[in-house]
């Protein structure tokens, strides 16, 4: 029962608040009637806390193992009402027990709302993104590159075939750009009539005539 005592006073200290003689503080002899399961409804978390301070010293704030037994025989006294062999009952529900616990660790409910947080599957807009087909994240996205999207409003911002006015001239009959020759007037200073096909040709037929 002392070991089970010294579990308890060390539980939570460093190795310079565990040196000499080890005590027991309210707290942790609160934690050990929970962690034994001793609490119930002849053993309340209430007769805990004035039982640890019937058998404490006024000026103290913890027990020495002496009066922690005397403890103990007050805890199994409101625990085994009536029973002659109550502080063996005790004893022995004691030692059935793993030592201090440790508490704080969150389980992990499972709730409609959980799932629909985890489940990727059930993710939209940028979200679902951020995940392939099988759930697992693509890692860190580039962001500012826009996608584009296939639109009738886009359709006919980049369809050069449907240009009208000034912005027409700027396209020959395939789509291509006219370079600087769609964005301004270049003068023709050749003699010959606009449009004429045959430019260029009359040197040419002069040779072959002669």
């Amino acid at each position: 029962m002392e070991e089970l005592f010294k579990s308890f006073c060390a539980f939570g200290a460093d190795k310079a608040g565990s040196a000499g003689a080890a005590m027991l503080d309210g707290a942790k002899f609160a934690k050990m009637t929970k962690d034994l399961k001793l609490i119930d409804k002849n053993l309340t978390s209430t007769d805990v806390d004035i039982i640890f301070t019937k058998v404490k010293p006024k000026t103290e704030r913890k027990i020495t193992f002496a009066q922690f037994q005397e403890a103990l025989k007050l805890l199994a006294e409101k625990k085994f009402p009536g029973c002659s062999d109550a502080l063996e009952k005790l004893h022995a529900k004691m030692l059935e027990g793993k030592g201090p616990l440790v508490h704080g660790i969150t389980k992990a409910l499972k709730t409609a709302a959980m799932d629909r947080l985890t489940d990727a599957a059930k993710y939209t807009g940028a979200h679902k993104e951020r995940f392939d087909d099988e759930g697992k994240g693509k890692g860190p996205l580039v962001h500012g590159i826009t996608k584009a999207l296939k639109t009738a409003a886009m359709d006919r911002l980049t369809d050069a075939a449907k240009y009208t006015g000034a912005h027409k001239e700027r396209f020959d009959d395939e789509g291509k750009g006219k370079g600087i020759a769609g964005r301004k007037d270049v003068v023709d200073d050749s003699g010959y009539v606009t449009g004429y096909k045959e430019k260029g040709t009359f040197d040419k037929k002069a040779e072959e005539q002669e």
